[in-house]
């Protein structure tokens, strides 16, 4: 059963929000570290729309064997319901990645990330890599730009998108990014915000999602509600999370609320009213809407059709 499918299937859930080339799009994706199998087992029942059970920066070298064979067995065993099932797999050129993507062919999981991705070029030879492997080709492809040089190839990076179908996801690193670029880690929002930006810029381009990166201080409540509201405004889909308290509220971040589902319903209407057949424009209580008004309305609805409980 692929993803789509498992999440039709999960008990008190609606039609499935099928956003961006027919893949599920979380709002917020828990890392888990596959070197704790007392984590990886509560991992499915955490309700949180993506599960990345992590093989790089959580596990120390030392157990990164252990771990591999640990993530297989969660992956392969337990019932995710409607959360996506994805593996973190060590960077290129490192001595772990082969036997990471040899698991993620004995797993198969909804996707697979790739950390560190610097360029079009090294993307596509990555997924190569994967396609040679044998990894089904319904696996996801999930990239993490982390440094300066991902930025200056956004252009390289959105065409490798358009033209393998594999790559649906763009996953920031900010931790890294902030690292590489000699920024105080973490760096504020303020001072990443126009990298981020060329980051949605590059997912639009490619027409592919953007999973925001970590809040780190999961203890600051406040600061992560606020932080969530930027991210949402700038265009993310998402977030990735470190800790389980922080699901609901990017839950709620990147959810039409209210008031905007019932905006999105009367603009989807107002184009239905056989009054405006065929045109590009119509008005709308002294608004006037285009095409693009409409589009993006049925994806609101479309976002907002999630389980009941989440």
């Amino acid at each position: 059963m692929n993803p789509v499918e498992r999440y039709a299937a999960a008990p008190g859930c609606v039609i499935v929000a099928v956003l961006l080339s027919n893949k599920l799009v979380p709002r917020g994706a828990l890392y888990m570290p596959a070197s704790s199998e007392r984590m990886l087992c509560k991992g499915p029942a955490l309700g949180a729309d993506a599960i990345i059970i992590d093989l790089e920066d959580s596990v120390a070298p030392e157990c990164k064997r252990d771990a591999r064979a640990a993530a297989v067995r969660a992956l392969t065993s337990l019932d995710y319901g409607s959360s996506l099932r994805v593996l973190r797999l060590n960077a290129d050129n490192t001595d772990a990645q082969e036997q990471d993507i040899a698991a993620a062919v004995a797993a198969v999981p909804d996707a697979v990330v790739l950390p560190k991705g610097e360029n079009g070029e090294q993307i596509a030879g990555f997924i190569e890599r994967l396609e040679t492997a044998g990894l089904p080709t319904h696996v996801a492809l999930w990239v993490m730009l982390e440094s300066p040089a991902a930025v200056l190839a956004a252009p390289s990076i959105a065409a490798c998108a358009r033209n393998h179908a594999r790559f649906t996801t763009i996953v920031v690193g900010n931790n890294d990014l902030s690292l590489a670029a000699g920024m105080v880690v973490p760096a504020p929002r303020t001072l990443l915000q126009p990298w981020l930006m060329t980051f949605v810029a590059t997912a639009r381009a490619g027409e592919i999602a953007i999973l925001d990166g970590v809040y780190n201080d999961f203890r600051d409540e406040r600061g992560f509600v606020d932080d969530c509201a930027a991210s949402a405004a700038c265009g993310m889909d998402g977030r990735t999370l470190i800790h389980p308290s922080q699901i609901a509220q990017a839950h709620t971040s990147f959810s039409p609320d209210g008031a905007a589902i019932e905006d999105a319903r009367a603009v989807v209407a107002a184009f239905a009213d056989p009054v405006n057949a065929g045109r590009g424009a119509v008005s709308l209580d002294g608004r006037m809407l285009e095409l693009l008004h409409l589009s993006r309305a049925q994806k609101t609805l479309a976002r907002a059709a999630r389980c009941d409980d989440t």
